[in-house]
């Protein structure tokens, strides 16, 4: 019997875990499958597009980031797109559910007058880069090479960056594929799902709810991103927006990145012809609607990459706040009072999401004496 088709027993260890969005969604999947009885709780319905993880272009670029990020990050995100595709392959076979996903690289360009700032975002990666991966990880990219990896910008830009190392995947898919596996686990009595149902505090073996109720586990974790705020010293929300776009005659085979002095923006195809739009981040806690000055530059860019775009449909404009910490950095460890965090995945969260909920679902399986999925002990003994 797979790991998938376990029932556990009233005897079980039972996890409650407060928030359902990327995080808690993965790390609820991750424990089913070895063996424990979850309880996921959510402020939110699961179809729910308001926050950040539907709201993101779930972008797995750990060479990019690295003009911002540290060694800690990208070695997160290099090792999160090895097991995104570990990961994504049991989903499939569990729920029948397929997600979007590609490593086939990320292309940056930028306009001619915008070269300054392209040669510096390649200083910045080329100096950050492990010298393991300095060969390959950033190769330059003239218009010939620009034109072959993306036919739709051929004799558009003379000068760009290949970052072969990354890739992508639909989040929206994503989600849906993990609530499909979490309803299944509900109809088999090891899983529950308490949406709209706020958490007020979570507790090393417990969590009270917004309408005064308290809950007792084997173990709680608190997943709730921004929604933490005042349990979790110094965490804030950092606002991003995206438009998405629907250009069904308009091809890309990878995300680009169109470097500019203001912003960083980048543009990631989906299937059925959308294409998800954004800036990395505005420093602002604003979680109102998108402004009519980013709709103006994100649109703006978009038909720059390509006139093409101008005929494309608008289908959302979005904003949401990631949750971050003063140092950028994500935590997966239980606090100085014993209670499980999982939070600060900043703009990274599908960057590294794999390998910080993996870390956390190794700690709390060893706290609470849960073995191996069985099809990944398999897998390890072939």
């Amino acid at each position: 019997m797979s790991a998938a088709a376990q029932r556990p027993g009233a005897s079980a260890p039972h996890v409650g875990i407060a928030g359902a969005g990327l995080a808690g969604r993965l790390l609820a999947w991750r424990l089913l499958r070895r063996g424990a009885r979850v309880s996921l709780f959510d402020a939110g319905a699961r179809d729910d597009r308001g926050s950040a993880g539907p709201t993101a272009a779930a972008m797995l670029s750990p060479t990019a980031e690295l003009a911002v990020a540290d060694a800690r990050i990208h070695e997160l995100g290099t090792r999160s797109l090895d097991l995104w595709a570990r990961w994504l392959q049991a989903l499939h076979a569990q729920t029948g559910r397929e997600v979007y996903f590609r490593r086939e690289g990320t292309l940056v360009v930028a306009h001619a007058p915008d070269r300054a700032s392209l040669a510096h975002y390649a200083s910045l990666l080329r100096a950050h880069v492990p010298a393991t991966e300095a060969a390959d990880s950033v190769q330059p990219a003239d218009a010939q090479r620009i034109g072959a990896l993306e036919p739709l910008l051929a004799g558009r830009f003379a000068n760009g960056l290949f970052l072969p190392r990354e890739g992508q995947l639909a989040n929206d898919q994503l989600y849906e594929a993990l609530a499909a596996a979490l309803d299944a686990a509900q109809g088999a009595g090891a899983a529950t799902w308490h949406e709209r149902c706020a958490v007020e505090s979570v507790q090393p073996r417990g969590l009270l709810t917004r309408d005064g109720k308290s809950h007792a586990f084997d173990l709680a974790v608190d997943c709730r991103g921004v929604g933490a705020r005042g349990e979790l010293a110094g965490l804030h929300g950092v606002r991003g927006e995206v438009l998405t776009v629907a250009a069904p005659g308009v091809e890309l085979r990878r995300p680009v990145r169109l470097i500019h002095p203001r912003y960083a923006l980048y543009v990631a195809p989906r299937p059925g012809g959308r294409f998800i739009v954004g800036a990395t981040e505005l420093d602002s806690e604003d979680a109102g609607p998108i402004t009519l000055r980013s709709t103006l530059e994100l649109g703006s860019a978009l038909y720059s990459l390509h006139p093409d775009f101008g005929e494309a449909r608008v289908l959302r404009l979005a904003a949401a706040l990631r949750p971050a910490l003063p140092d950028r950095q994500p935590v997966a460890a239980p606090d100085a009072q014993g209670v499980w965090r999982i939070n600060g995945l900043f703009r990274h969260g599908y960057l590294i999401a794999p390998a910080v909920v993996g870390e956390a679902e190794q700690g709390i399986a060893e706290a609470l004496g849960l073995p191996r999925a069985v099809d990944e002990e398999l897998r390890d003994a072939a």
